[in-house]
């Protein structure tokens, strides 16, 4: 497979997904049964939806592009902030904080041909996403960061428990697993839009509500779209010398769209194209 002749057929299992067909009964019944999860459980997965020569050519891609990634390492709250807030108090849970630890290749890191951003490009795939999270078109992030990244978690790395801030759904895919632990995990419609739901907020964070902790199987090769900004959600900690990779993917309601440059600092680092 090479650079140059990339299709999205050398990156989809479109025998099983025929997702460029739109008049195709299993691209609806995919659709169906995605809406249908998202609805009940806030998270869907597509599994094996991309070919194993296109993961073994990201894989190999990140891992040559992870020695310039950067190490995102913080003390964080659930809701992405590192102050704390002295008028509430100390096991409110926007004051209890925990290690996060990722490693963030950014789109702009990532050569143009990379079968990453064929698949973020291809309107296959963009439609797909569309029709199954039903909220209207969809257009490509046009920062210069954020459309589409590598994360990678070496030896100990992890993501603390977090809502995704303002985006209505977030879309990754497992490239590489760690040999051990990497688990996703997620705590469904933990708050509202009406109810920041505190008291149970504070529980899933405390470890007290394990019961409503599921662990999301992520095979390489599975597509995951799930809505986090309402279902908090974590990355255990990682063990082993096998770097765990996942694509993160972000599609704008609207076109023209680009990120805070302070906020791309606190996730990319602080520097300049």
């Amino acid at each position: 497979m090479t650079e140059s002749a990339l299709n999205l057929g050398d990156i989809v299992n479109l025998d099983d997904y025929p997702i460029s067909d739109r008049s195709n009964r299993v691209r609806q019944t995919l659709i169906d049964r995605c809406r249908a999860d998202l609805e009940t459980s806030l998270c869907c997965v597509i599994p094996n939806f991309i070919q194993p020569s296109a993961l073994e050519a990201m894989a190999a891609e990140a891992i040559g592009l992870e020695k310039g990634a950067y190490h995102n390492n913080s003390l964080r709250n659930c809701y992405l902030h590192r102050a704390q807030d002295a008028s509430l108090p100390a096991d409110h849970p926007r004051n209890l904080q925990d290690r996060s630890s990722v490693r963030m290749i950014a789109y702009d890191q990532i050569p143009p041909a990379s079968p990453l951003k064929v698949f973020y490009h291809a309107d296959a795939v963009r439609e797909l996403v569309a029709d199954i999270v039903a909220q209207g078109e969809l257009f490509d992030n046009e920062d210069p960061y954020q459309p589409a990244n590598y994360v990678c978690y070496r030896d100990g790395d992890e993501s603390s428990w977090h809502f995704d801030a303002d985006n209505s759904f977030t879309m990754t895919l497992m490239v590489q697993p760690a040999e051990d632990g990497g688990d996703f995990e997620m705590s469904p419609n933990t708050r509202s839009n009406d109810d920041q739901n505190y008291q149970h907020v504070g529980q899933v964070l405390r470890g007290e509500r394990a019961d409503t902790v599921r662990s999301i199987g992520r095979e390489p090769g599975a597509l995951c779209i799930f809505r986090g900004c309402n279902a908090l959600h974590r990355v255990s900690p990682v063990h082993g010398n096998t770097l765990r990779i996942m694509g993160v993917f972000v599609y704008e309601f609207s076109p023209g769209l680009v990120g805070d440059p302070e906020v791309n600092a606190t996730i990319y680092g602080a520097r300049t194209q």
